[in-house]
């Protein structure tokens, strides 16, 4: 009987975890779908406001050219109005000085004729003398109706047709966007945001990725082009920032709807050059380094040993100086002062030349020297070697080196465990300029 009561027990205890398991299932599929009814909610309220503010804009745009073209119109009408009536005031004041001119020649003659006898030939020879003079056969030309303007309207109506059809064409409500963002991979300082494309009818030109801090209200642009990922760099670590990428049809010049934003963060602090050495000055975040005229030479190393096994480390050449065959980019075990130049024990590095160099020895694979743009990037995965790597045996990286699409690949075998490592560059001539991140 005890043997069958605990056995009951266990069941019933079972019972109870799975059921507190299922009910937990449970809970989180009903915050899902919150969620997921929360964001169809927020979408339509917020597409409604952008049909009703884009739609009032676009009458209030529309209203305007109208008004535009009515002024336009009324502008031209009076121009037309002005210049025919203007000939048409002249010849008016041509008739009426002729008329004024006829009326004093009959008071004149009136008065030549029923006037005194004694003087009445003389004034009827003055009389004559004048209407021959001002020749009363000569009459000034009126035009024609049909020779002055008759002014019109002339409105098509097709145009309401138009603006019907293209009215009604105009915009369109996307349940899901064409494109959205993929994965969120921590990089020092930065985040490498990864998206694609969800809409197989859907052909991109180009992608629009914009972030803001989560605290913030607006977005900004941070990458436009044809690549489906981005480094966005100048990211504080511990700090939430949410992202969201659009995409434009090939052919076309409106972006579709934004993707489902989301939050990414890193954990990883920044690289940052040292800061004080001599021949190099740095940018306020201290990840850009430029060699400047100083006549001081040496190697310039990271703050910290900042870089870990497991991630790349990338060196953007910005700008390039004179190349010298001890100038070097790479990672080393310590700093050491009193060196000019990464080539030598406890480091590798690339020469800007293309030199590949491992404690010193240069290796006879050779990568492509570097140039203005030219992207240097280090993979290391650690591969022990020995009983125990932490006991002092033998410990051993394989160091992937890439430069303009092409890579070296070898092992770096150490004497000691190092999971971190510095970074450092070194350049004998001024002009040359290398962000790290």
């Amino acid at each position: 009987m005890e043997a069958e009561a605990r056995l009951l027990l266990q069941e019933a205890r079972e019972s109870i975890e799975a059921a507190r398991s299922y009910r937990r299932e449970l809970e989180l599929r009903l915050r899902g779908l919150h969620q997921a009814r929360k964001q169809i909610r927020e979408s339509a309220t917020l597409t409604r406001d952008v049909l009703e503010q884009h739609f009032n804009d676009l009458k209030g745009t529309l209203k305007k050219l109208l008004d535009e073209r009515l002024m336009s119109l009324l502008q031209e009408v009076d121009a037309i109005e002005q210049e025919s009536i203007k000939p048409l005031d002249e010849c008016q004041k041509l008739i009426e000085h002729g008329v004024s001119t006829a009326d004093d020649l009959l008071r004149e003659g009136e008065s030549a004729v029923h006037g005194d006898v004694g003087q009445q030939n003389e004034k009827l020879c003055s009389f004559t003398k004048k209407a021959l003079h001002i020749q009363l056969d000569s009459l000034p030309e009126v035009p024609s109706l049909v020779d002055v303007p008759c002014l019109s309207a002339q409105l098509d109506d097709c145009l309401l047709t138009i603006l019907k059809n293209q009215i009604f064409r105009h915009g369109t409500v996307a349940s899901r966007p064409p494109v959205q963002l993929e994965e969120f991979v921590e990089k020092p300082g930065g985040i490498l945001v990864r998206w694609c494309k969800v809409d197989d009818d859907f052909i991109p030109q180009d992608y629009r990725l914009q972030y803001r801090k989560s605290t913030a209200s607006h977005f900004e642009d941070v990458y436009v082009g044809s690549e489906t990922e981005f480094i966005v760099l100048h990211i504080d670590p511990n700090v939430d920032y949410q992202f969201r990428v659009c995409a434009r049809g090939d052919g076309r010049q409106e972006w579709s709807p934004w993707s489902v934003p989301q939050i990414g963060h890193t954990t990883l602090v920044p690289h940052e050059w040292t800061a004080g050495l001599e021949g190099y000055s740095l940018s306020s975040r201290r990840n850009i380094a430029l060699r400047n005229d100083s006549q001081s030479c040496g190697v310039l190393y990271s703050k910290a040993p900042t870089y870990f096994c497991g991630q790349t480390l990338t060196f953007r050449i910005e700008t390039v100086g004179q190349p010298d065959r001890r100038d070097s980019l790479g990672v080393c075990v310590e700093q050491q002062n009193g060196y000019d130049s990464l080539q030598r024990d406890k480091a590798v590095c690339i020469s800007t030349n293309g030199a590949v160099f491992v404690n010193g020895k240069e290796m006879t694979n050779q990568l492509p020297a570097v140039t203005s743009g030219s992207t240097v990037t280090f993979d290391m995965e650690v591969v022990q070697l020995g009983p125990s790597s932490n006991e002092g045996g033998n410990f051993k990286l394989r160091v992937t080196i890439s430069s303009n699409n092409r890579e070296v690949v070898f092992d770096w075998v150490l004497d000691q465990c190092c999971v971190s490592l510095y970074f450092g560059c070194s350049f004998s001539y001024p002009g040359w300029k290398v962000l790290v991140f």
